[in-house]
């Protein structure tokens, strides 16, 4: 838990990721590892092209602002992901929390929590942020994996504050099942009472996902990839912080209502093994997707699960059809809950960003012939 002065740390900057990127730090105080910091990164879009302001022609998506988190040992780099939303007249934003990614400081222990609470001084914070921009918008919450549980717990205590929750293969339940959780939880917490930063686990991560991305998601988008952020292998396992994704498990497992419409994309398989196997760059290589399939009907009343036949565990890293199918859904399922709630806010023509004229299409940008995420690749 930190402790001392919170909030924001100078001015937005330029982010690693370059044009149409800004990032500024947070402030979370100290702990024993010395001074904490999370790093909100936002993107916006261009204005309307003039034409479509003077016919009052809107965007699906003015109105919304998004707020994306990471997985575990993991951070924000996926500019295609923030161009989705940004495209569509939100205004996206991205937060890397304490200990990972940009917020990652000489001497910390990457990812190091012991209670998965301690992150609602950064969400706090960057929420704040978020509607300091000005205008009356909504807010759409996006969490990848551990992010996703996070992220689904923050909703359940802070109910009303999300218009939408969207989780991408979020770690709703330990990979082998809720029985093997259950018996190891008091294993796991005496091993942390006593010696919170020992190893909880051996290293389990064999480095078939992050195989399985590089040889089938786009060149560019892994080019951007920093490998101190986001290692070939997943950092190590610690007690103290298995306990609290064993808690966050069980309180999901208990029930939760995020407060809102949630939408979970999720792989149509799992593939585990010990040895590479070529169905491994069509499946999840981390989570076992039936069990979070069937978790996620705990996160509310209204629950859409969105299955991707040969997807990763980033659904938005895989293979160019899955990853076409992936955002197809995702688009259907936001222009309906912006249609069904009303995505347009009072706020709805407050950008942060100048008059910038036509917003370019994703599919021409920088003259490349791209894949547009929903209509999949250019002939």
């Amino acid at each position: 838990m930190g402790t001392g002065t919170d909030g924001a740390i100078g001015d937005w900057r330029e982010d690693v990721l370059g044009e149409g990127f800004e990032c500024r730090d947070l402030a979370l105080g100290e702990d024993e590892q010395g001074p904490l910091v999370a790093t909100l990164v936002r993107s916006v879009p261009a204005r309307p092209r003039l034409w479509d302001r003077i016919l009052h022609r809107r965007r699906p998506l003015e109105g919304v602002d998004v707020l994306y988190v990471h997985g575990w040992s993991d951070y924000f780099f996926q500019r295609c992901l923030a161009e989705f939303w940004t495209d569509r007249g939100a205004r996206f934003f991205a937060l890397d929390l304490r200990k990972y990614g940009r917020s990652l400081r000489e001497g910390q222990t990457p990812g190091y929590v012991e209670n998965l609470d301690d992150y609602d001084i950064e969400i706090g914070l960057a929420v704040e942020e978020i509607r300091g921009a000005g205008g009356d918008r909504r807010l759409v919450l996006f969490g990848h994996s551990t992010g996703g549980l996070i992220l689904s717990l923050w909703a359940d205590r802070h109910r009303g504050t999300a218009d939408a929750v969207v989780l991408n293969s979020p770690w709703l339940e330990l990979q082998v099942s809720g029985a093997v959780r259950r018996a190891l939880a008091p294993v796991v917490n005496l091993h942390a009472r006593h010696s919170p930063h020992d190893l909880a686990l051996p290293q389990l991560d064999l480095g078939f996902y992050k195989r399985s991305q590089g040889m089938v998601a786009e060149p560019d988008e892994q080019a951007l990839v920093n490998l101190e952020w986001r290692p070939e292998h997943a950092q190590p396992v610690r007690a103290g912080w298995l306990r609290a994704i064993l808690d966050g498990h069980a309180r999901i497992e208990r029930g939760i209502d995020v407060g809102a419409p949630a939408c979970v994309l999720l792989s149509a398989r799992s593939s585990f093994g010990m040895t590479w196997r070529e169905d491994m760059l069509r499946a999840d290589t981390v989570l076992e997707v039936e069990g979070v399939a069937r978790a996620s009907l705990r996160l509310g009343p209204t629950v859409t699960i969105e299955r991707i036949d040969g997807a990763l565990h980033d659904v938005f890293l895989s293979e160019r059809r899955a990853r076409a199918s992936a955002y197809r859904r995702l688009d259907c399922w936001v222009t309906g809950w912006a249609a069904a709630y009303g995505a347009h806010g009072a706020g709805a023509d407050e950008d942060l960003a100048p008059d910038q004229g036509a917003a370019e299409p994703a599919a021409e940008r920088d003259g490349r012939e791209v894949a547009d995420p929903v209509r999949g690749p250019m002939p």
